[in-house]
């Protein structure tokens, strides 16, 4: 494993610069609801009423919006993205929507004073659009310049950063609630912090190569082989490399003739492509009413929900919910992902979750928390009920976490792989929305029912649909067309051997031609 990581190090350095990104995912949702809930931001704001006591109706109001805004612009955001990839390219697109990202994160930060709520809300949409198009770009970047043998390993790393985002934002609140908690440094802090990972990103981007895919789409052979040797740490002349670039260029060239003068009704519902947007919106739904995103979101409610009342013991037992989640999805990702498999992991994932969400439901039930004073040690059945929480997020990591975004990734043809990322984000961000804003409503309303319903989800949703899927491990991203029924394998062989010939022909006349050139 060592061997194969260092030859794949240029794709890993790839993955860690632009999935700073997708740590912005994951500390940008993980921050508002923990902002929210201080007490001074609710009295900053004017969630306080002229009794002392928190207006109940009007800081769920607040909390939801501010929450789930970022949502809306992401929405937006992951949708855009796909036509300004295909024109800019994977590498600029994600410099312009990191721009996009900075200008938000610095409108939530100067809000206050004079500069109301308003600068929040419209910072967070601003940054959602930022962040929305981050989350369709970066995957599809990642998993077009990874090899297949490790491409499910550095394609998952993005939960591991979504993960570390969120784990880093609830530390972030419960340092400031516990050292600054009386000033407005409650979100400039937060807030402000998003600027420093935008920052490394676009850095990190100069020093990294466009995609190879994208470019033999473009018609740029030669630069895209050059940047595929590169990523390969081989030689243009290489076999291995040669044979990688025939796959890709049989695989556009196929798609380009098979569509030649059709547009986007075509990429949607050409043969084999109807199935897999599909297959994007279908797990990406499921993924979204798993429950995750509202424990994530509001942790400090949630906890609180179940007993853990007080600032500090809710923000602390968010932290070590995010601590948890984060060691269990490295442990995933860089042990058993290409082991396992996308079909099992994900079955295991959801059946895991459900039970563990039915078990807190039953618990809630029967050891109501209602008369738990505020800043009072948890009860014993809060702090089983946590536990449950910590064991569901680790199934979470196992599966139904990190393998949407592994799995859409690889399904897709190069020529429509930014649409898919596209509609994947779109609904990833859509359903974020609408679970973000009725949270704070649901865990009102529904209590332990809550649970219940989240653990449905899983068992009867998820744990099914992950039977019904194709396996994808192992298997390179040229080959999904054969899987989804777009070509046969005998006429893919056919033009991969055709491709080889023609390449192996260009490279050796380039080799000559430089050979003469040196003689001259």
């Amino acid at each position: 494993m060592v061997e194969l990581t260092k030859r794949n190090n240029r794709v890993y350095w790839l993955a860690f610069v632009v999935y700073w990104g997708i740590f912005l995912f994951g500390y940008d949702s993980g921050i508002a609801g923990g902002v929210v809930s201080q007490p001074y931001f609710e009295t900053h704001f004017g969630l306080v009423g002229p009794d002392g006591t928190v207006d109940k109706v009007k800081d769920t109001q607040v909390s939801s919006n501010v929450v789930s805004v970022l949502q809306a612009g992401a929405f937006f955001g992951a949708l855009g993205s796909a036509p300004v990839s295909a024109w800019l390219g994977r590498r600029w697109t994600l410099v312009a929507f990191t721009a996009v990202f900075s200008i938000g994160a610095v409108l939530t930060t100067v809000a206050g004073g004079s500069r109301g709520i308003g600068y929040i809300y419209g910072g967070r949409v601003v940054s959602g659009i930022g962040i929305g198009g981050i989350s369709a770009v970066a995957p599809a970047y990642v998993s077009e310049c990874s090899p297949k043998d490790v491409r499910g390993r550095i394609t998952g790393i993005a939960q591991v950063m979504v993960a570390m985002g969120g784990m880093v934002s609830y530390f972030v609140n419960l340092g400031v609630g516990l050292h600054l908690a009386n000033s407005d440094m409650v979100w400039r802090i937060p807030f402000g912090l998003q600027l420093i990972p935008a920052g490394l990103m676009c850095l990190g981007l100069v020093t990294v190569k466009e995609s190879p895919r994208w470019l033999a789409s473009k018609g740029r052979v030669q630069e895209a082989l050059g940047n595929l040797a590169y990523f390969r740490k081989e030689q243009p002349d290489s076999l291995a490399v040669q044979l990688e670039m025939a796959e890709i260029e049989a695989a556009i060239q196929e798609e380009q003739e098979a569509r030649k003068g059709l547009g986007i009704k075509e990429a949607f519902f050409g043969d084999g492509n109807f199935i897999r947007f599909v297959i994007a919106f279908t797990i990406f739904v499921l993924q979204q009413w798993s429950g995750q995103n509202s424990v994530s979101y509001y942790a400090p409610q949630i906890f609180t929900s179940i007993g853990f009342t007080g600032t500090t013991n809710s923000l602390l037992a968010s932290g070590i919910y995010g601590v948890v989640k984060v060691s269990a999805t490295m442990i995933f990702i860089f042990l058993f992902v290409e082991s396992l498999g996308r079909k099992i992991s994900l079955l295991i994932s959801a059946v895991g979750m459900g039970v563990m969400f039915f078990i807190v439901g039953t618990i809630l039930k029967n050891y109501p928390v209602d008369n738990v004073q505020v800043g009072q040690q948890p009860q014993p059945a809060s702090k089983a009920m946590a536990a449950m929480l910590y064991i569901f997020v680790c199934f979470y990591s196992m599966g139904c976490g990190p393998l949407p975004t592994v799995y859409v990734s690889e399904i897709f043809p190069t020529r429509t792989r930014h649409y898919g990322l596209a509609v994947a984000a779109g609904t990833q961000w859509l359903f974020n929305f609408v679970v973000s804003k009725v949270t704070p409503t649901l865990v009102a309303d529904l209590g332990y029912k809550l649970f219940f319903m989240f653990g449905a989800i899983n068992i009867g949703g998820m744990a099914t649909f992950a039977l019904l899927l194709p396996e994808t491990k192992g298997r390179s991203l040229e080959e999904m067309d054969i899987i989804f029924g777009a070509v046969s394998l005998e006429a893919r062989e056919a033009f991969i051997e055709k491709q080889k010939r023609e390449l192996h022909r260009d490279v050796q006349n380039s080799i000559l031609t430089r050979s003469a050139n040196r003689k001259m």
